[in-house]
């Protein structure tokens, strides 16, 4: 009874070892007797004991390949040190398993290798500028020699390029460069565009002066038209009106019947007009040359009543002045 016992706990131990569960994302490579038997891909399987093994447990989700800082030279000859990351799957496990002792580390190798490869036909500059054409030659050249391995590598990025401290301080030396170089094309820009802001306003204020000047001197043209109309036209109603005073008085000498003595004494008053004055020489007409004796009865005329006038007078009389002396007019010669 013990026998038995034993024996049914040692072949339920061999059957529960043999139950194999495969997790997601794996896949087992399983051997019999030492050779390939079949690949059990994700679940439940069933191993025969003693004659069969689990010779690999493949990974085929896809991984990455995280390389080192590795020191490469450019065709300039200018050394810096570049690192990698591969990305990569399994789509083979039987060529991952038995195509090559150490697929990882053979990856490692070939990436720094080729990584040397690219970079030494490239110069520092292109380097700089050019990692996407890095990273599509290295995924081209890593896929290509990897396929007989059971991989497959999906993409290569370059994570830092590390160039030596002189190249580094030139950089930066160039960057600062750069950057002082916009900043003097912005400020002698903006420079300008003030200049050009002032320009444009000094022109538009010499042309609003130059407006309002004119518009000051055609005011001051109007005025002045104006005011010459308006002198001109009193002028011409004083001479008008003078004229039609004369011609009034004529007029009404004229109907009053006046004699020859009114006749004179009025051509005297045109004389005394016409000699008020500094010439020494008055021109007449000839019908007034007996103007000058009537202008002397005149005077005696005038003389008398003076005298006739003093005599009414109180005795205490201030200096008389001589009344006999004739007009300033009838003293000037006369042609």
């Amino acid at each position: 009874m013990p026998w038995i016992l034993i024996l049914i706990i040692l072949a339920g131990y061999i059957v529960f070892s043999c139950i194999r569960i495969v997790p997601q994302g794996y896949e087992y490579v399983i051997e019999l007797l030492g050779r390939f038997k079949t690949i059990w891909p994700a679940g439940l399987h069933l191993k025969m004991p003693v004659v069969e093994r689990i010779a690999n447990k493949v990974n085929i989700k896809e991984m990455l390949l995280d390389g080192d800082l590795l020191p490469v030279i450019t065709k300039d000859n200018v050394t810096m040190q570049i690192d990698s990351v591969v990305y990569f799957k399994v789509f083979d496990s039987h060529l991952f398993t038995y195509g090559i002792t150490d697929a990882l580390k053979a990856m490692d190798l070939l990436s720094a290798t080729t990584l040397r490869n690219i970079i030494g036909e490239m110069t520092l500059d292109e380097t700089l500028t050019s990692r996407e054409t890095v990273n599509s030659k290295m995924r081209t050249v890593l896929d290509e020699a990897t396929d007989q391995w059971g991989i497959k590598v999906t993409r290569v990025e370059i994570k830092n390029i590390v160039p030596p401290q002189q190249v580094k301080e030139a950089m930066e030396q160039q960057v600062t460069a750069e950057r002082n170089k916009r900043a003097e094309i912005l400020e002698a820009e903006g420079h300008k565009q003030s200049d050009i802001l002032k320009a444009e306003g000094h022109k538009a204020a010499l042309i609003l002066d130059a407006e309002a000047d004119k518009q000051k001197k055609i005011l001051e043209a109007e005025a002045e038209r104006q005011a010459q109309i308006e002198r001109a036209t009193g002028q011409a109603d004083a001479i008008r009106r003078v004229e039609q005073a004369n011609a009034d008085g004529l007029r009404m000498l004229k109907d009053a019947g006046a004699d020859e003595t009114v006749l004179r004494l009025k051509s005297i008053e045109a004389l005394a007009t016409i000699a008020d004055g500094n010439a020494t020489k008055i021109f007449l007409p000839a019908e007034l040359s007996g103007i000058a004796g009537l202008a002397s009865g005149f005077g005696e005329m005038i003389k008398t009543s003076q005298e006739d006038a003093a005599k009414k007078k109180e005795p205490a009389q201030p200096e008389q002045k001589n009344i006999h002396q004739e007009p300033d007019f009838l003293n000037r010669k006369i042609v």
